[in-house]
């Protein structure tokens, strides 16, 4: 499985993470992880929710739920946001 490496900020606690995922998932199976695993990380400075988004941390770019990482062009390095 190609997984590429990714950082992702969280505004809610201020922190950044650095994660692997894999190129062939769907953002919202990677979306649901990545809420579930900060929620956890953050000792409840986060919570998880169904309205939760996958943007870029540059542009601010909302990435589509229903494409694959692979098919929105992610790549190693890329950062990301949750919010």
């Amino acid at each position: 499985m190609h997984k590429i490496l990714v950082e992702i900020y969280n505004p809610a606690s201020n922190n950044t993470y650095d994660v692997f995922i894999p190129l062939k998932s769907p953002v919202y199976e990677v979306v649901y992880l990545l809420t579930h695993t900060i929620s956890d990380l953050s000792q409840g400075d986060y919570k998880a929710t169904e309205q939760t988004v996958l943007c870029d941390r540059i542009t601010g770019n909302v990435f589509d739920i229903n494409r694959t990482i692979e098919e929105i062009g992610l790549k190693n390095g890329s950062k990301l946001m949750i919010l």
